[in-house]
């Protein structure tokens, strides 16, 4: 049970942390290039992926070694997108329903996970995924006469990250979770050096103050989420994740003056139990299946 406690702990430390980073990257995204941004923070991140990796049984060398070179190189790439889309619509969008959009991100796992991963997904999955569905209709409807564009960038996003997660499932097959750690730091900051200096751009002192938290929170928040992982299984983490969500309406609202409209509250209700259920039901699924393999 203490270690249970423990692992709780360090998931709800890990999710805190994100939530912070994310506020102050939407503060310098609303002044700064959001590459820019996500290059400095990969730096940072990169580079405690090789010390976390040298100090791993074997070294550095074999902790690289990889039996999927091309999706953890896709894996990699496809997350550093995923944070410069998500500062992007921090800063366009707005915290809390750029987060509303994102609670999504399960439903489209299970999804994707149909044609690509060849799941099965029975009627209890499929009611939750429709449901979901309806209730991001719900957080894009327009308040007023016309449709915010900016929205799909949320949207985009979503699906970005739920390929990555999904690739991320396919190399959990042949490589270990430290290895696939290793790529998404690594890659991430090769792929963010190609691109993120043609956007260089001068801080201010003040904001390379907020540039160095948003890299410590960055490298903590991962710390505190590997040792989650470590101690809990995934399905007891993953509802945790939907605190974002709470953290970023209180921010948003109290610190940025985002506005929560009615659909999007209520919207925002029904993803969050669609994404709860479908997480619990694919690991009743999983446990099922183990048992019978």
């Amino acid at each position: 049970m203490k270690s249970k406690s423990q692992g709780y702990i360090f998931a709800l430390l890990a999710l805190t942390i994100f939530s912070l980073q994310d506020a102050i990257s939407k503060h310098l995204a609303s002044a700064y290039p959001p590459i820019f941004v996500t290059m400095i923070r990969y730096w940072a991140f990169g580079l405690f992926t090789i010390i976390l990796a040298s100090k791993m049984r074997g070294g550095l060398k074999a902790t690289a070694r990889t039996k999927r070179p091309a999706l953890q190189v896709a894996r990699g790439v496809l997350l550093a997108v995923q944070v410069v889309l998500a500062i992007t619509c921090f800063a366009l969008i707005g915290l809390a329903r750029s987060q509303a959009i994102f609670s999504a991100t399960p439903i489209l796992i299970a999804l994707l996970a149909m044609p690509i991963l060849g799941e099965r997904v029975g009627w209890r999955r499929w009611t939750a995924i429709g449901a979901g569905l309806f209730g991001v209709l719900l957080i894009l409807k327009p308040e007023g006469d016309f449709f915010d564009v900016k929205l799909l960038l949320a949207v985009l996003s979503c699906f970005n990250f739920a390929f990555y997660v999904i690739i991320t499932r396919l190399v959990s097959r042949d490589d270990s979770s430290t290895t696939s750690f290793f790529y998404t730091g690594v890659v991430g900051a090769v792929t963010m050096t190609l691109v993120g200096p043609f956007y260089w751009s001068w801080m201010s002192p003040g904001d390379w103050g907020w540039m160095a938290l948003v890299c410590v929170t960055s490298i903590s928040s991962h710390y505190f989420l590997i040792r989650a992982y470590d101690i809990l299984d995934a399905a007891a983490v993953q509802p945790l994740t939907y605190l974002s969500l709470v953290y970023a309406s209180i921010i948003g609202v109290t610190i940025y003056g985002e506005t929560l409209s009615f659909n999007m509250i209520v919207g925002s209700v029904i993803v969050v139990g669609a994404g709860i259920f479908t997480v619990w039901r694919e690991h009743v699924v999983g446990r099922r299946n183990d048992k019978t393999s």
